[in-house]
């Protein structure tokens, strides 16, 4: 079986999460000092209006609100997230830069020859946020109304129809690249600059089809402007609970899921570390936090820097292999 997350998604409020979210003030009396200074970057890897800059968004509301300083988030899209990467892991290990970070974090250096970074070495996970399927997405003037349908529509364009995803390496291109391996198909992939340029360019005709995380697109298909065909999910989305997943539509096994989370440099100090992943931990607690993320489609798992560190370590030991597998390439 096609499993590209194999890692259980922890209930939030996890024996790790409280007590993180308990240690939020304690954290300030064991070191933190003067912490915030200044105002915090919150780096988004991708362009405007992403799954990645949604949460990026929310969180940086509620963190300037609790921190005393404003979080501001700041999109730095380009050469497939790996120019936001490397300038936050050579960034001053000090708590003023922070980065919202995502499964693609693992997988690049097994993609890139030359990523800039390395993902266990140069980074503190801080805390893991949510979690969200990639969804199947076509134009609405494509005559395919399923993934059958689809599928002989891409074997008769003999690769001439376009697949768009968030970005060379991401997990949108990946699940794609596996999807036409084991469909016996080929299209053209079309790599943007994150998933809110290629809704908008769906949305527009410009594209056929897209594979992207699904609160990226959910909008724009509970408007009817662009058309879900499957989730990558193991089972239906609650969200889409019309739109059958590709493990039920002839693909057993398929399921990709990505993960999505806050990261500081390596070196940032315990202290300033505990205290985010505990004002980080309130805010996914709080009713009005989660209500925004979860009518955006995410999951809310809220894990702390121990369990978030394992996983980092995990996928990139696990992504080298995957990559191979499913034959994508730089486009």
């Amino acid at each position: 079986p096609l499993v590209l997350s194999g890692h259980a998604a922890p209930a939030q409020g996890d024996s790790e999460g409280q007590g993180a979210s308990q240690g939020a003030s304690q954290a300030t009396d064991q070191g933190t000092g003067h912490w915030p200074a200044r105002p915090i970057r919150l780096i988004i890897p991708v362009a405007p209006g992403g799954s990645l800059d949604i949460l990026g968004r929310v969180l940086a509301k509620r963190l300037t609100a609790t921190l005393g300083q404003p979080v501001v988030a700041e999109n730095m899209a380009g050469g497939g997230s790996n120019i936001a990467f490397e300038h936050v892991a050579h960034a001053r290990p000090d708590g003023h830069t922070l980065l919202v970070g995502s499964d693609v974090l693992a997988i690049n250096p097994a993609l890139y020859p030359r990523a800039g970074y390395d993902p266990v070495r140069d980074f503190a996970p801080v805390a893991e946020a949510v979690r969200a399927p990639q969804v199947l997405v076509v134009r609405d003037g494509l005559e395919a109304r399923d993934i059958g349908a689809f599928l002989s529509l891409a074997r008769e364009a003999g690769g001439n129809l376009s697949m768009a995803s968030q970005g060379n390496g991401s997990l949108g291109h990946l699940a794609g690249a596996l999807l036409a391996q084991r469909a016996g198909v080929a299209w053209t992939h079309v790599p943007y600059r994150g998933g809110g340029p290629a809704v908008i360019d769906l949305t527009g005709g410009h594209i056929d089809a897209l594979m992207v995380t699904l609160p990226a697109a959910i909008e724009q298909i509970r408007a009817g402007r662009i058309r879900a065909l499957a989730v990558t999910s193991a089972g239906r989305d609650p969200n889409l609970p019309g739109v059958p997943s590709l493990a039920e539509s002839g693909f057993p096994g398929f399921e990709v899921v990505t993960w999505q989370g806050i990261l500081a440099p390596a070196g940032t100090p315990a202290p300033i570390l505990r205290r985010l992943a505990g004002e980080i931990a309130a805010g996914l607690a709080d009713p009005e936090v989660s209500g925004q993320l979860r009518a955006q489609a995410f999951e809310i798992t809220g894990t702390g820097p121990d369990r978030f560190r394992a996983l980092v370590t995990a996928e990139a030991r696990r992504w080298p292999e995957v990559v191979r597998a499913s034959g994508a390439r730089l486009e």
